[in-house]
């Protein structure tokens, strides 16, 4: 089994499949909104002040776990653009549990988010935002500096040599992992074409939900999933999303950070209905701890057989429980750590979160770029792996942040990166 999933390709990969993160647009803005039962609908601006603090932590948390992951890529076992000549393959247990919820767990906060944003803007407006946000960063990368990525590893697996520039044309020839080089996805970049994708195509469901239809239905749902045990319930369309669709097709493949299409759709579903009510999201404040308990009860035992073992045949009454199992952990995990954010973080407001959020999102699109361009001549170097992960690590954090100050201080790079044209609050 590969527990850490792979980029999208149905044939031999050298990626390993997973980002950083995005969040959607607003999920670090308050909206105006008040509350009928469970179920939010519009109200003057003035009514709101409050906004969800503990989301702008988590998004910030994840992204830099995100970069540390992808440094310790090179030494992993699994394939990836560049790799060290010695792997650790002890790497695959943290590497197992992180990828069990951590994808996940932003796309929910994506859903919190688009929720957050429709309170407060019509339809036209969410869309061009989202157009902004996340199709142009992700088509900027995809055209620039993605295909250096693509550079490095063919160079690095044999399969090119030459320059960059002699490479760079031969970059639009196929698409990346369908024999091609021609990354569409923008490899670490598949987050934010995901969630461009779960955007547009959930907003007509959003929509609704804002009917007299739509909101006795979530007020009919959250009733349900604010009692005690209730949040759990989202476990069960998840775990049928992983094992309804064929895990060898483009569905049901597991190649996006250890999870599918239809698993991820499910997460951000889930993150819009836990913000549209106040009761379902302080139901999952106080039952933190007990998903917690559960997460680690179920997670442990379930590593211990399925880490480095084949992966189950589809539909086998083995890939139903491995299957439901993991969905359960990850979504316990994920319960619990934003349960835990929302006691914890709710009310920690600083000035560093503010302008650390509105870095994250090029952050994120330009750190896997600069963590192959230092890494791919530090690995060669005769030095112990932990020196050279150390090196390679502290290097890309600084050109990262160097590169996002950059970013910050043009308008039309702004623009590129996805973030607003003036300096204001962050909205991804």
């Amino acid at each position: 089994m590969t527990p850490t999933g792979r980029e999208p390709r149905p044939a031999e990969t050298h990626q390993g499949g997973r980002a950083a993160n995005a969040g959607s647009s607003s999920a670090m803005e308050s909206s105006p909104c008040r509350r009928v039962g469970p179920v939010a609908v519009h109200a003057p601006a003035s009514a709101v002040t409050d906004r969800k603090v503990e989301l702008d932590w988590l998004r910030l948390g994840i992204i830099v776990a995100v970069f540390l992951f992808h440094t310790t890529r090179f030494f992993d076992p699994e394939g990836w653009h560049v790799k060290n000549a010695t792997v650790h393959p002890w790497l695959m247990v943290p590497i197992a549990i992180f990828t069990t919820w951590a994808m996940p767990l932003l796309f929910v906060i994506s859903g919190a988010g688009a929720c957050l944003s429709l309170r407060s803007r019509g339809a036209g407006r969410y869309v061009r935002e989202r157009v902004l946000r996340l199709f142009v960063p992700l088509a900027v990368g995809a055209f620039t500096h993605v295909a250096w990525q693509v550079y490095l590893e063919r160079v690095s697996h044999g399969q090119f040599q030459g320059s960059f520039l002699e490479f760079f044309p031969h970059y639009f020839e196929g698409l990346y992992g369908y024999g091609g080089n021609f990354a569409y996805q923008g490899l670490h970049l598949w987050y934010l074409e995901m969630l461009f994708v779960f955007s547009l195509a959930f907003l007509p469901l959003f929509l609704w939900c804002n009917t007299g239809a739509g909101r006795r239905g979530l007020h009919g749902l959250a009733a349900m999933l604010s009692r005690r045990g209730g949040p759990l319930l989202l476990a069960v369309p998840i775990a049928l999303a992983l094992a309804l669709p064929d895990s060898g097709g483009f569905w049901g493949g597991r190649w996006w950070g250890a999870w599918n299409v239809p698993g991820h759709a499910c997460f951000f579903a889930a993150g819009f209905l836990l913000a549209s009510s106040d009761e379902v999201y302080q139901s999952v404040r106080r039952q933190y701890r007990a998903a917690m308990i559960l997460a680690f009860a179920v997670g442990t035992p379930l590593g211990a057989i399925f880490i480095g073992a084949p992966e189950p045949t589809h539909g086998s009454l083995r890939s139903w429980v491995f299957l439901s199992a993991f969905a359960l952990v990850a979504w316990s995990a994920i319960l619990a750590i934003l349960g835990g954010a929302i006691d914890g973080l709710r009310a920690v407001r600083t000035p560093f979160l503010a302008r650390a959020s509105e870095l994250v999102l090029p952050f994120y699109v330009l750190h896997q770029t600069v963590i192959l361009t230092v890494g791919y001549p530090v690995i060669r170097w005769p030095l112990p792996d932990v020196v050279k992960w150390a090196i390679t690590a502290l290097a890309s954090l600084l050109l990262t942040a160097g590169l996002c100050a950059l970013v910050r201080s043009f308008k039309w790079l702004r623009v590129l990166f996805g973030m607003k044209a003036r300096t204001a609050q962050p909205a991804w």
